[in-house]
């Protein structure tokens, strides 16, 4: 039987090499972006508790009240937004569904939508997904900061969408208000539609506060605020995210949302909507992940990998220009093969996050991991 496939050039993605390589060679993971320490045990608790009280059966198709308005009371706290949890809050199956929903509902077939490379790898087939034509500007190489002239360049009567992500995975990188206020100036003229992933909303560093587009009056009219409690809360595997988006184009999400997932696991949502009562372990999470990031970068700062900014997230990228290797000249992808089966520690090459692969020598380091996991890994790091 002849298929036609929707998506032609996509294969198994990188994480997913990587983690079988680690597993295979017995390396430390450091490559795909989760924990590997438990969350908080009173929340589990809170999901056995919501069965038990029978919280068993299909919520409402966008999400179970008392999360919601948990979340609409949340960013209004932090982000000043005004936000009415019953129009403008969905919970979502994760992210990435989110941002698929989000595209599905407004990207019409030949419609552009912008994204900023390198980005998370899920963007770009979700476009294609929805029709749309992908249309890459860079970031700038080094900082990764955005590049507003290229991305003003970039902007044609035919652009649907643009999707921007701070703090920034892969990079580390965090939009500042400078940033935001200059893309709400950029975006004032024209019906460009925002898709702004914030799942690493709780992780910024040094004392910096998240610039969220929910903060920007121009820029929350017109935009889709994706958020993750798998990322804030240390339970990835559970998938449950939410969009934030003002009632029209929550109204066109949920006409999708409704076919794709329909609604998401109800104890879970009952556990988090009790678990948000409490704002101290995402107000913590930024000092949480420093502590981690800070014991990370001493370690690498003993070795020949070149240190690369990490102001959010949980990844610390590395320049591998200078190491004391031959394998150094090897393209980012064959380097973390290497370091994978020979030193033991599984990383992520940059290149993967661009369409091109472009190779700038840099690859991505998760430190969201146990002391002794990260100790482990910069013995063996140490011999380069």
């Amino acid at each position: 039987m002849a298929l036609r496939s929707r998506l032609p050039h996509v294969g198994t993605t990188i994480f997913t090499v990587m983690s079988a390589l680690a597993a295979e060679t017995q390396a430390v993971n450091l490559g795909q972006g989760f924990p590997d320490f438990d969350c908080d045990p009173a929340l589990p608790q809170a999901v056995c508790n919501a069965m038990a009280a029978g919280h068993n059966q299909y919520p409402p198709m966008p999400g179970v009240p008392a999360l919601r308005q948990a979340m609409a009371a949340k960013m209004h706290v932090l982000y000043g937004a005004a936000v009415d949890a019953n129009a403008e809050v969905t919970v979502t199956a994760g992210a990435t569904q989110a941002i698929l929903t989000a595209l599905l509902a407004i990207v019409h077939p030949g419609d552009e939508v912008i994204v900023l490379e390198p980005c998370y790898d899920s963007y770009v087939p979700n476009i294609e997904l929805a029709g749309g034509v992908v249309v890459r500007v860079p970031l700038v190489p080094g900082t990764f900061r955005p590049n507003f002239d290229a991305l003003a360049a970039a902007i044609t009567p035919r652009t649907r969408a643009l999707i921007i992500n701070s703090p920034h995975n892969p990079s580390g990188t965090v939009w500042r208000e400078a940033d935001m206020q200059r893309l709400q100036d950029l975006l004032a003229p024209t019906e460009v539609l925002l898709i702004s992933d914030e799942v690493y909303e709780h992780m910024v560093f040094d004392g910096q506060a998240h610039a969220s587009a929910a903060r920007y009056p121009g820029l929350f009219e017109r935009a889709f605020v994706v958020g993750s409690f798998g990322k804030t809360y240390h339970v990835t595997g559970w998938k449950v995210g939410t969009v934030v988006a003002p009632a029209a184009l929550t109204a066109e999400f949920r006409k999708v949302h409704q076919f794709n997932v329909f609604t998401v696991n109800t104890p879970m949502q009952h556990a988090l909507a009790a678990h948000m009562a409490n704002p101290k372990p995402y107000l913590e999470l930024s000092a949480f992940y420093q502590r981690k990031r800070d014991l990370f970068r001493q370690g690498l700062a003993q070795t020949r990998f070149r240190l690369l900014p990490s102001e959010g997230t949980y990844f610390q990228c590395v320049n591998i220009s200078d190491l004391a290797v031959p394998e150094r000249d090897l393209p980012e992808a064959e380097f973390c093969q290497w370091l994978t089966r020979e030193v033991g520690v599984a990383a992520i090459p940059l290149s993967a996050f661009y369409g091109n692969g472009f190779d700038q020598r840099v690859i991505r380091f998760c430190f969201a991991k146990q002391d002794g996991t990260l100790q482990t890994a910069l013995q063996r790091l140490s011999r380069l």
